[in-house]
């Protein structure tokens, strides 16, 4: 139990003193999961949209695939990227294996099912009414696609939170396409895995808190969410 609150009381001394390692950890963290959140919802929502509103044939079996990838291993995720940005992979002139742009290719990767699953199913629950009131009003197909997506904010915000939260704390992907370099590369959860593997407990422990808070802040912000799209 002394070593536990050893652990926590050193944690804490390393993040109040702005221990320069541990906050490289974060903001390389904070910058792949934010380029990785920014792509899946440029690509995600439009397609969540297009899958949640229209009507084809193979809609069930994509939607299948959709729902597949939600449980994707991160790992596996990690070796396919890895495969193509390896010198010797298709994409491997592009330099960005061991990078954090090539990180959040593959945790892009992992985001967009969430995206794409949960706004198709945040637009197949709005009203049956709305696509024919905005035919009505004179809406083009731009203008129905915004003004569906704005009704269906909240559950679509939802979407987002949920799939930072998987992001933010994979460990596959970071691992494999980043390379875990330190001052580049290593994020919070890969700096957890080997610090701790290290015996410097109380690194694991600094950034352990910090991965805590924010899944405490990601599932605040989850609750009022729900709270609001149910109104």
């Amino acid at each position: 139990m002394e070593y536990l609150l050893q652990g926590f009381l050193q944690g804490f001394t390393l993040l109040f003193s702005g221990n320069p390692e541990t906050y490289s950890a974060i903001w390389t963290t904070v910058y792949a999961s934010t380029l990785s959140m920014a792509c899946s919802l440029l690509i995600g929502v439009p397609l969540g949209f297009l899958l949640g509103y229209n009507k084809f044939p193979g809609k069930k079996v994509v939607r299948t695939i959709v729902d597949t990838l939600l449980s994707f291993p991160t790992v596996v995720i990690g070796l396919v990227v890895y495969a193509f940005l390896t010198r010797h992979g298709p994409l491997g002139g592009t330099g960005l294996l061991f990078t954090i742009p090539g990180m959040a290719i593959g945790q892009t990767l992992l985001g967009l099912p969430i995206i794409i699953a949960m706004t198709a199913n945040a637009v197949e629950g709005l009203d049956s009414r709305l696509p024919m009131t905005l035919l009505t009003l004179g809406a083009n197909a731009t203008q129905m696609m915004w003004a569906t997506v704005l009704e269906a904010r909240f559950s679509i915000m939802l979407a987002a939170m949920a799939a930072y939260g998987r992001i933010v704390s994979e460990v596959g992907i970071s691992m494999m396409v980043g390379g875990n370099i330190k001052w580049h590369t290593r994020t919070i959860t890969t700096a957890i895995a080997l610090e701790t593997g290290k015996g410097e407990f109380a690194v694991g422990i600094a950034l352990g808190m910090v991965l805590l808070t924010v899944a405490l802040l990601v599932n605040i912000g989850a609750a009022g969410l729900k709270r609001k799209a149910v109104k």
